[in-house]
């Protein structure tokens, strides 16, 4: 169910002047959409994950709501930081798991591996993170391309309305920033 933008952007106003009513009146309204953006990263977990997409949620939500420096924008803006939100929580819990008291030891993939999840999602998740870390840095709109296409799973459109471009900037930022990740991640090999 699709909310009306300037319901979420007035309590999200009302929660950056610090009502606390706000935020547990917000949830009911985004949960559906964070719902989406969880079962998205979730899907290309292997079974048996101690996170669930609804802990996700709850876990980027609290996150989220508990920030004061963000001057909120705005749903799609919400939404962008909820996914960004996602995939640092989903990092950290691969880092985590990839620490040496862990036996782990990190290992690089090639881009097209990472995209189709391969079972060695931990790393696959450590080393595209890393190459979009490099990417975020010379080209910031690109990266978040990236971040929203696919830690985001939100589709073309819905990015150039996010970012403020035309559909044929994110497309083209899309190939670009791709062809840059494989050969990052194939370097690194």
């Amino acid at each position: 169910m699709q909310t009306a933008p300037s319901q979420v952007s007035a309590l999200l106003s009302d929660l950056q002047k610090g009502d606390p009513a706000a935020a547990s009146r917000l949830l009911p309204i985004v949960y559906s959409e964070l719902r989406r953006l969880a079962a998205h990263y979730m899907r290309g977990e292997k079974s048996g994950q101690t996170i669930q997409a609804t802990e996700l949620v709850h876990e980027a939500y609290l996150r989220l709501v508990g920030q004061e420096r963000i001057e909120w924008q705005g749903r799609s803006h919400f939404l962008a930081m909820a996914a960004t939100s996602m995939r640092r929580i989903l990092v950290d819990r691969a880092r985590r798991k990839m620490a040496d008291k862990h036996g782990g030891g990190g290992e690089k993939i090639q881009l097209e591996e990472a995209l189709v999840f391969s079972p060695q999602k931990s790393k696959d998740i450590l080393a595209l993170d890393d190459a979009l870390k490099r990417l975020e840095e010379m080209s910031p709109r690109q990266g978040r391309v990236v971040e929203l296409r696919f830690f985001g799973g939100l589709e073309m459109d819905e990015i150039a309305k996010i970012e403020g471009v035309s559909l044929r900037t994110v497309k083209q930022d899309w190939s670009l920033a791709r062809a840059w990740l494989h050969h990052e991640i194939a370097r690194g090999k």
